[in-house]
C-alpha cells in the first residue's frame, strides 16, 4: 500500500508553558493523522526574540513526549528560516501587493502572535497609510501591510465548522505581514512554512477562522496551494475566557507535578472541551 499523502502539524510557541486547552487540539491533530496514515510535523514558532524562550521549547518537548503526542523529527524551528519568509516578502513587495505603513503600535505588539479573539483580532485597519497606486521599493526601517481587495470573499469549508465565507475590507482590512526589525508577522510565516513542508491539513483552533481567510489570501498571491482546514473548538476557563498561558494551574507542567497521569490528563481536555475550571 502507497503512504498517505497527509501531512499535518503541531505549532506551538516557546513564550511560556504548554496548558490544557494544547493537548486538546494537539490529540486532534494527532489523531487525524492517524486515521489518515499521515506524518505529522512539529514547527516551533519562535519568531519572537522578546518572549520566547529555550527553556519553552524544552519544556514543550518533554511534556509532548510526555503525553504520547508523536512527531516525525526534526522539529522545524522558524527562527532559522528567516531567509525563506524574506523571500516570499520580496516577492509580495514586486508585484505590489504590499506598502509601507508607520501607523498603530498596537497591532505591531500584536503581529508576531497568532490572533485570538478573546484578545481582540486585529482591528479593520483605516486604510491611512495604503497609497492610491503602487507603493515604492523597499523602505528599510517600516513596517509593511498586506493590500487587500475590498469585497473580495474567501469561502472555504472547515473540517469542523462546516462553510466559512468571510469578505476583505469588512471582515478585515489591510493586515500587517512584516516589522521594520526584519521579522514576518505570524500569518506570512505561517503560510510559507506550511507550504514549504507540504502540509495538506491545519488543525487549530477555531479562534483562528478569521486569520485563514488572511491565509488564503497570501497563498494566492504568492502561488501557493491552500491545505485542508480543520479548526477545533476551544478549552474556556469558569468565566468563558479561552485558555491562555496565563492560566497557569492548568499548565501540563502544574498537572503531571500534581500527579495526573498522560492519559488523565489528555481524558481531561477531551471531557470538557468547552469549560473547565482553574485553580490559580
Amino acid at each position: 500500500m502507497a503512504p498517505s499523502l497527509y501531512r499535518g502539524r503541531l505549532a506551538p510557541s516557546p513564550t511560556g508553558l504548554l496548558h490544557l486547552g494544547h493537548p486538546s487540539t494537539f490529540r486532534t491533530a494527532q489523531l487525524r493523522a492517524q486515521s489518515a496514515g499521515g506524518t505529522l510535523l512539529l514547527r516551533n514558532e519562535d519568531l519572537d526574540p522578546q518572549r520566547s524562550r529555550q527553556e519553552f521549547v524544552e519544556a514543550m518537548i518533554e511534556d509532548l513526549i510526555w503525553l504520547g503526542i508523536l512527531w516525525k523529527p526534526p522539529m522545524i524551528s522558524q527562527s532559522g528560516r528567516t531567509e525563506l519568509y524574506s523571500a516570499s516578502f520580496d516577492r509580495l513587495l514586486q508585484q505590489g501587493d504590499v506598502y509601507p505603513c508607520k501607523c498603530s503600535r498596537k497591532d505591531l505588539a500584536r503581529m508576531m502572535q497568532a490572533p485570538h479573539e478573546d484578545i481582540d483580532d486585529e482591528p479593520v485597519y483605516d486604510g491611512q497609510c495604503r497609497p492610491a497606486g503602487r507603493s515604492p521599493g523597499l523602505i528599510h526601517g517600516m513596517n509593511y501591510r498586506f493590500r487587500v481587495r475590498d469585497g473580495e470573499t474567501i469561502n472555504f469549508t472547515d473540517g469542523n465548522l462546516g462553510p466559512q465565507c468571510f469578505t476583505a475590507g469588512k471582515d478585515f482590512g489591510d493586515f500587517l505581514i512584516w516589522r521594520k526589525d526584519g521579522l514576518p508577522s505570524y500569518q506570512l510565516a505561517c503560510v510559507v512554512d506550511d507550504a514549504g513542508t507540504n502540509i495538506t491539513e491545519v488543525v487549530r483552533g477555531r479562534d483562528l477562522l478569521k486569520s485563514t481567510a488572511r491565509q488564503i489570501l497570501l497563498q494566492r498571491a504568492l502561488g501557493l496551494s491552500t491545505p485542508a482546514y480543520y479548526h477545533a473548538n476551544l478549552l474556556t476557563d469558569e468565566h468563558g475566557i479561552r485558555l491562555a498561558k496565563r492560566h497557569d494551574g492548568l499548565a501540563i507542567r502544574t498537572l503531571r507535578g500534581q500527579g495526573l497521569t498522560p492519559g488523565e490528563v489528555l481524558q481531561m481536555a477531551a471531557a470538557n472541551m468547552t469549560t473547565v475550571t482553574s485553580n490559580s
